[in-house]
């Protein structure tokens, strides 16, 4: 294969970092010398010296940090690589920079072909440590957590761990089949078939080894691209956690997400027993219009259009799909089974399907007064640049206008466990609250600092506002609540956010590629980079730190470490100057944190999550788990004994109700699947004691 020595010679040498585009004009005349994965690495690395916020040299030490995140993902759990494998792949700990520069992946090769060897052994190993009965009164103890094992030095000692963790798995059905037994035997239940010991543990060891099965089944489809996947974002990675490499695919998957939206035929599907199954139809839905399509019905062949049918039987069920979708307006004809046996072949045009659980929805609370309440799963948009997905901002504002129209007093958006998303969406979505200024402050890697600005007069919502958070709110999320803290607009509830204070852009590989590289143009793909670095109006970052909720409530992961500085890489805190904005100043903080404390402090429920929260600490801390039956099952029981405990954390709460709204229960009325869900995710919202302390908050504005 041909290396571009010759060009690296001239422009780059250890420790350089990789020069830019103009490496991409040398690809013209060897269009099929190249391997697809040496352009990809040549495009990736080009792309993010010249894009990425804070770039990194290729020299020893960035080598050694792709060798260490490389291996860990490689085999996390150290179950399947032996000391002497990790001996043999650490000799190229510093030379991933040179490989990757002269094109001479040995190490990535070889460590390949190592997993795969030793994932075949591993999996004869799982078959015939579970042919016979384990033993189940041994001292021994099992750790769960990966990052406290060591490698095995020899096979025995491996296969020795592989012995305590079949063990593991078997005690755990074991005891789930004899706590079974146990609770009928307390009920007198006489309709309960009681089973012996030995008949239990056969099969419990039958279910593991299928298990195992499954999860081999999926290891050795692992296909060569996801491999050089994973290398290639161990790579990307030391960057920083957020910048990412992304086959065509998941790119693909990644627009759709973030829309809320895909083309195709609007059928949830699941496989089973190895057959790609309709689980149900989305109503209104090309599916649900066609009608021949139904749930149960098993697709073995798909076609397009005229074409010949191709059969999925053997297929991966995520490339069947692949074949299932397709641009809008375009026919598709599966042949299926139907639940009866019969077989039939149905022609389906593809169209737009919306995910509408992805998108806001709405709830009317009541706690005294009306009150408004919001989710919000992410900062969606239209990525997939259809002109047809919702954008957040847009949906909010609808949901404000229908809570308005019911009489409501306050609003709660709620941003628990909200990841982010489009940092255009979030500046328009604070407008709703603001009547302009500054919302957020973005630096990019020479310094430049862009203030995006609200600059629409046209306030949705001025009355009392509460953001709520939590430690799994991110990016866009925090943009929002940090902006509302800083004008003081709102107050913000909740637990210590993530701390990802970065901005990333994807940028389209296949650009680079001159035409005599058609051959390779739309499987290249494209990398997620982070270009640039956001900060609040008042000048600090959220970056590592987060945004600390105005009011902290009890919460059961309080005392672990979470959020962005635990992720490996990450780019570090720093500020800028403040930005002109003027506070709002209707609201009396102190007053409102200590009447909430003072509710928290007399709260049984959050009594609970406190003693939570030390359960969470200590079963952190000790990972370990006896694989003595007697003990396993004491252990067992005193984490059902303490689950029991917090299952008065979603009781009903007295004098708190919640509805759906008028305008959404008539939109449903027709689709009593989606109404029958709706109402069910009310009544959870009005068990939520932290929507309910919220709401007392409100209440006090």
């Amino acid at each position: 294969m041909l290396k571009l020595n010759n060009y690296f010679s001239k422009i780059t040498r250890k420790g350089l970092v990789i020069g830019g585009l103009i490496l991409f004009s040398s690809f013209g005349i060897y269009k099929y010398v190249f391997e697809r994965n040496d352009v990809i690495f040549e495009l990736m690395l080009g792309s993010l010296n010249q894009n990425h916020y804070s770039p990194q040299k290729l020299d020893d030490a960035f080598s050694e940090k792709v060798f260490n995140l490389y291996l860990k993902r490689l085999d996390y759990s150290k179950k399947f690589l032996l000391q002497s494998d990790f001996d043999e792949l650490q000799k190229y700990k510093k030379e991933i920079d040179d490989q990757i520069i002269t094109q001479n992946h040995t190490f990535y090769k070889r460590s390949v072909e190592i997993i795969n060897q030793r994932i075949k052994e591993k999996e004869n190993w799982s078959k015939e440590l579970l042919e016979k009965p384990l033993n189940y009164r041994t001292n021994d103890e099992y750790e769960t957590d990966g990052e406290k094992t060591k490698y095995s030095k020899t096979s025995e000692e491996l296969k020795d761990e592989w012995r305590k963790m079949l063990t593991y798995q078997v005690l755990s059905r074991i005891d789930d089949e004899l706590n079974k037994q146990e609770k009928a035997k307390e009920k007198k239940d006489t309709a309960f078939k009681f089973k012996s010991f030995d008949s239990i543990e056969v099969d419990a060891r039958k279910k593991t080894l299928k298990a195992n099965q499954e999860w081999f089944k999926r290891l050795n489809k692992i296909k060569p691209r996801e491999r050089f996947g994973a290398f290639a974002n161990s790579v990307a990675n030391i960057f920083d956690p957020h910048t990412e490499y992304f086959a065509p695919v998941d790119r693909k998957k990644f627009d759709q997400s973030m829309s809320g939206q895909f083309e195709g035929i609007g059928a949830r599907l699941q496989s089973k027993d190895n057959v790609l199954t309709v689980s149900e139809i989305i109503v209104g839905s090309p599916s649900y219009k066609q009608g021949e399509l139904k749930a149960g019905d098993a697709i073995l062949k798909v076609a397009q259009g005229d074409a010949e049918a191709v059969d999925i039987s053997n297929m991966e069920m995520d490339d069947a799909i692949e074949l299932i979708k397709g641009k809008k307006g375009t026919p598709v004809v599966l042949t299926v089974r139907k639940t009866d046996n019969s077989m039939k072949e149905i022609k389906i045009i593809r169209d737009v399907i919306e995910m509408e659980e992805t998108y806001a929805k709405s709830v009317l609370l009541e706690n005294k007064n009306k009150i408004g309440y919001i989710y919000l799963p992410s900062f969606y948009t239209d990525f997939t640049r259809t002109g047809t997905a919702h954008h957040c901002s847009r949906d909010m504002r609808t949901e404000i206008e229908k809570l308005k129209k019911q009489g409501i007093k306050s609003l709660i958006i709620d941003l628990r466990d909200n990841g982010g998303g489009s940092l255009q969406e979030v500046v328009e979505m604070a407008g709703l609250f603001i009547n302009k200024g500054p919302v957020v402050q973005v630096r990019s890697k020479n310094n430049y600092i862009n203030v995006m600005e609200d600059r629409n007069p046209d306030v949705v919502w001025d009355g009392p506002l509460a953001i709520m958070i939590n430690h799994s709110s991110a990016s866009a999320s925090e943009i929002l609540a940090a902006a509302m803290q800083d004008y003081k607009r709102g107050v913000i509830v909740g637990t210590p956010s993530f701390g990802k204070g970065t901005v990333q852009s994807f940028v389209g590989l296949d650009q680079f590629l001159l035409p005599q590289l058609d051959s390779l143009s739309q499987v290249v793909g494209s990398v997620k980079i982070t270009q640039q670095k956001f900060y609040r109006i008042n000048g600090g970052a959220t970056q590592l730190k987060g945004v600390t909720p105005d009011i902290n409530l009890p919460d059961p992961y309080e005392l672990i470490e979470l959020g962005e500085k635990e992720m490996d890489n990450p780019m570090p805190w720093d500020e800028i100057k403040k930005a002109g904005y003027t506070e709002f100043k209707n609201i009396n903080y102190e007053n409102i944190l200590k009447n909430s404390q003072t509710r928290v402090k007399k709260s049984e429920q959050f009594k609970l999550i406190n003693e939570q929260a030390k359960e969470i600490k200590n079963k952190k801390d000790d990972t370990k788990y006896s694989i003595h039956i007697d003990k396993f099952r004491q252990e067992m029981k005193e984490f059902r004994d303490q689950s029991k405990k917090y299952e008065d954390l979603r009781k009903e709460i007295k004098n708190f109700s919640g509805s759906l709204l008028d305008e959404d229960k008539l939109k449903s009325a027709a689709d009593t699947s989606k109404l029958g869900r709706e109402t069910r995710w009310a009544k959870n919202i009005i068990k939520d004691i932290y929507i309910h302390e919220t709401t007392n908050i409100l209440n006090e504005l």
